[in-house]
């Protein structure tokens, strides 16, 4: 499993790798993601400026405590806040930036595929984008609540929140961004959730480096054609690894199932007997008068009998 996770951060690696294969094609992807990260930073400076007004109003409880547990509660609260806060704006970047720069980044991950070995004939639709991209940020309303009720835990609460939202997120993400090659192969929803559950671990790997590089200040902008590389290169391997029919393609012929020239008219045969060994001989009917009796075997003439031996007179005599 570490390694099928080990392998999903490296794929997210090859996409980084992509821009000195294709440096000014990537550029192209810069363009989306500096306006989408623009947008969210105008909602999440305000936010963060605001925290401690917020905890304030939600802890109304927390006013005759004493110091510093009432600062610790508040501080916590906050921190669990962005959190959540981090999570839904992952979601809603990665789908607000491949909706404004669906263009482009369809020149980059089908460049991908021309320089993996081929680029699959289907094609994918602007209004496929916006839907997908609609439920993407439902899902991470969703995770930012999950996460900050769990945030409320004791002790451990907001360690474990910010795993949550990292791990949930990262999936999230990881789903969205081979959307356009699972697409573009023709697999259905169904035969989607297939291949990406049999190497769960992998596609983790790559949501989650994806992620942890997403919440770095402006890392979003330079990791997200990156990530749209490496997610079109994560499709690929994803394909090859699924059984055929779990990928929503036909099986491959073999030798035995394929239809040939000679199979249809070709007889089977026969299945090899072993003779009976000579110390018991087998039964046979007796003949009918349909089957045809076999002619007895030669007998054997006996020997002559040897003649008795000559006697001789003795010398003495």
């Amino acid at each position: 499993m570490l390694r099928e996770f080990g392998i999903g951060v490296g794929m997210l690696v090859t996409g980084f790798r992509f821009w000195t294969v294709r440096p000014k094609l990537m550029a192209l992807g810069l363009i989306p993601a500096v306006i989408a990260f623009l947008v969210l930073a105008a909602a999440l400076v305000p936010f963060g400026f605001s925290l401690g007004l917020l905890t304030d109003w939600a802890t109304p409880f927390a006013d005759e405590w004493v110091s510093p547990w009432r600062e610790v509660l508040r501080v916590s609260l906050g921190v669990v806040m962005f959190i959540a806060a981090l999570a839904l704006a992952g979601a809603v970047f990665t789908a607000l930036t491949l909706t404004i720069g669906d263009p482009f980044y369809q020149r980059i991950w089908r460049g991908v595929e021309r320089s993996m070995g081929g680029e699959p004939t289907g094609d994918t639709g602007f209004w496929t984008t916006v839907g997908e991209g609609i439920r993407l940020i439902a899902l991470g309303l969703l995770v930012a609540l999950l996460t900050l009720a769990i945030g409320f835990i004791p002790v451990i609460g907001g360690f474990v929140a910010g795993a949550t939202g990292i791990v949930l997120t990262g999936r999230l993400l990881a789903r969205e961004l081979t959307g356009r090659a699972f697409d573009a192969r023709g697999l259905t929803s169904y035969s989607r959730s297939e291949v990406l559950r049999i190497s769960r671990a992998r596609v983790l790997g790559f949501g989650v480096a994806t992620q942890l590089c997403f919440m770095i200040p402006l890392g979003a902008i330079i990791t997200m054609p990156a990530a749209v590389a490496g997610s079109t290169a994560l499709a690929r391997s994803l394909v090859e690894r699924a059984p055929r029919p779990a990928a929503g393609l036909a099986p491959t012929a073999t030798a035995s199932s394929a239809p040939g020239p000679t199979s249809a008219s070709a007889p089977s045969m026969p299945a090899l007997s072993v003779p009976p060994s000579p110390a018991s001989p087998p039964h046979l009917p007796p003949p009918t008068g349909s089957s045809r009796q076999a002619p007895p075997a030669p007998s054997t003439p006996p020997s002559p009998a040897s003649p008795p031996p000559t006697a001789f007179p003795s010398p003495d005599a």
